[in-house]
């Protein structure tokens, strides 16, 4: 009989080789599912890891999917180091993209370029609110955040549905469910000419920086970490641990708010029943995949973007189903849970007699 035994003491190296594991095991199980759909694994692997980095234009796409990715996944990394499950960054997102987009809708031709910062402030807010709703539950009621969040997602999704579908229609839109598309002095401005990259991109690695420095250089940071792992200990060295999860869900909304402002007023440019993207979800596993490191995030955002681009390209060019890049970001995740735990455990085979 088969048994898990946890090891004595866990391997370093592999601990943080487990991601690049947990990479090319993915890789394997994609050339066997594209030889199982009958196509070239050569050309398909080709779509997800060379296409989107051979021409400076693709790298360009390539950022502009990453930066929501890293936005929300940065915010998610603080709630998981707290110990509180955030699983609703989606509806975060979503309603960090109404808030900006009803500040956005009333701009005019004579608005000031100022409005943007209004729009990403709203952003914020509106992701603090949405995530605010799950601290207080939490707080007073001790719901459960996982399935709080979760739900909260679809009342999100509904929420925007009615603003597009109603009031926010646009009369001159042709009966499509969509907002009317902003004034150009609300767009989030660019980093150069000729393509999609915008300051939300300096704007994520900013964040980089600040939240290594919040967790790894500050006592605030120390205490949130704690406060979340060790209430009783937390107590005790004069931390609150109902502090820990109002800061870790705020800052988790917030980051997913801004990502979603930064979405609606930059590539997007309206409101769309089609904003939820799946990011919020997607950064789950970017969080997971850098080790809850803010370093390490900014790569597995790449990655996760490449698949994002990847699935893009074939449907279009392989004649793929869309779901093919929840596929590809499912089987990451699951190779580096299964790689993960053979870094902590070990198999050992039992005899029944004994």
């Amino acid at each position: 009989m088969l048994k898990l035994e946890a090891r004595p003491e866990a391997s370093k190296f592999w601990g943080y080789a487990s991601p690049v594991l947990a990479l090319l095991l993915t890789v394997l199980v994609g050339v066997a599912i594209f030889m199982a759909l009958g196509k070239d694994p050569v050309r398909g692997l080709q779509m997800f890891f060379w296409e989107p980095v051979k021409s400076a234009y693709a790298l360009g796409e390539l950022m502009v999917k990453a930066t929501p990715l890293l936005v929300i996944a940065l915010g998610l990394g603080v709630c998981y180091r707290s110990n509180v499950w955030n699983i609703g960054a989606e509806g975060q997102f979503v309603m960090g993209a109404v808030a900006a987009g009803g500040v956005a809708l009333l701009a005019g031709k004579d608005t000031s370029r100022w409005i943007v910062l209004a729009i990403v402030l709203a952003g914020i807010l509106g992701g603090m609110l949405w995530a605010g709703l799950v601290a207080l539950l939490r707080d007073k009621f001790n719901a459960n955040e996982i399935l709080v969040s979760l739900m909260l997602v679809y009342v999100a999704d509904m929420v925007l549905s009615y603003l597009v579908y109603g009031p926010w229609k646009d009369p001159a839109g042709y009966n499509f469910p969509q907002s009317k598309t902003f004034e150009s002095v609300t767009q989030i401005p660019r980093l150069m000419s000729g393509s999609r990259v915008s300051v939300g991109l300096l704007i994520a690695l900013a964040g980089v920086g600040l939240m290594w420095v919040f967790l790894f250089r500050t006592r605030a940071g120390f205490a949130q970490q704690v406060g979340g792992l060790a209430p009783a200990a937390a107590r005790y060295a004069g931390f609150s641990s109902r502090k820990a999860v109002w800061v870790a869900l705020l800052v988790s909304g917030g980051a997913a708010g801004l990502a979603g402002a930064l979405e609606v007023a930059g590539p997007i440019g309206q409101l769309t029943p089609f904003v939820p993207a799946g990011y919020g979800f997607a950064a789950i596993i970017v969080a997971y995949v850098g080790r809850l490191h803010p370093v390490g995030m900014v790569f597995s955002a790449v990655l996760m973007s490449m698949f994002y681009i990847g699935g893009e390209l074939a449907q279009s060019r392989l004649g793929l189903p869309k779901s093919i890049t929840g596929v590809f970001q499912g089987l990451l995740l699951f190779s580096l849970l299964a790689c993960d735990t053979l870094v902590a455990y070990r198999l050992r085979w039992l005899d029944r007699r004994a």
